[in-house]
């Protein structure tokens, strides 16, 4: 008998947040699950990794009739990939899954992710891996609608597998299963915050900022996320984690450092 997809779930949102609960039913449809995530809500952690204290991870007693194993990390998601390949799971993962998170992570905003850095850091270590994200920020949204769509993708990347350093980004607008029109596969907005920082007092006097802004779209191309997403479509972007702007060595490489003085 074939033996069942290893399936690693984690998220930004902690472990008990209701999108995470939706991930992990799907997950269990499809392969043998262990779920490694915060103890706590991490969003807008991005890639940090915990260096200068304490990493806790507790292994949650679930009731005999859930299938998943699960794990209570107290580090960020990167923290909770890293333990969990190296540490706690039996082997390495065929898949690896992170989210559903509370909120996009479309364009700009897959750079701040805590959801997307666990599914990056999956990849770097060769575990094809996919964020999802639902365009619902309420800890009580509705998850109904996006369980059939993360399951068709999750399935698909087990068949087919991804290119090694590619993840890919899925944001699954909120709306009935019904009324989403497909699944359109995307390339990242140019789309940024305009942020400014409120200037407050506590009640001790104290001068303290909040930060505050607005999300603006500058692209209005109709092949990426944001238009999808607009347009009632489930974005899909491949993304990858290599940083090198490639285009710009042969350039760079015409550049005249001669006047620094070097050993020979």
């Amino acid at each position: 008998m074939t033996e069942k997809p290893l399936i690693l779930v984690t998220n930004d949102d902690g472990i008990n947040a209701p999108g995470i609960r939706a991930l992990i039913e799907v997950m269990n449809t499809l392969g043998t699950v262990y779920v490694v995530a915060p103890d706590s809500p991490q969003s807008g952690m991005g890639h940090a990794i915990t260096l200068d204290s304490m990493l806790f991870a507790e292994k949650l007693n679930i009731s005999d009739d859930v299938p998943q194993t699960e794990f209570s990390c107290s580090g960020t998601p990167a923290d909770c990939v890293k333990i969990a390949i190296r540490q706690l799971l039996p082997r390495k993962p065929d898949l690896c899954v992170s989210g559903i998170n509370h909120g996009s992570n479309s364009s700009i905003n897959v750079i701040y992710s805590g959801t997307m850095s666990a599914a990056i850091e999956a990849g770097i270590e060769g575990i094809p891996s996919i964020g999802f994200s639902l365009l619902d920020y309420s800890w009580n949204a509705n998850f109904e609608g996006a369980k059939p769509f993360v399951k068709a993708i999750a399935e698909q990347v087990l068949e087919h597998g991804l290119p090694d350093g590619v993840v890919l980004n899925t944001n699954i607008p909120n709306k009935p299963e019904e009324t989403i029109k497909g699944i359109k596969i995307c390339r990242q907005a140019k789309a940024n915050w305009v942020e400014k920082f409120d200037k407050r007092k506590n009640p001790q006097g104290k001068e303290y900022y909040w930060l505050t802004g607005e999300f603006v779209n500058l692209d209005n191309g109709k092949d990426t996320d944001e238009w999808a997403l607009e347009n009632d479509y489930v974005s899909v972007v491949p993304v990858h984690f290599d940083l090198t702007a490639h285009h710009l060595i042969s350039e760079m490489n015409t550049w005249d450092f001669k006047s620094i003085k070097t050993k020979s």
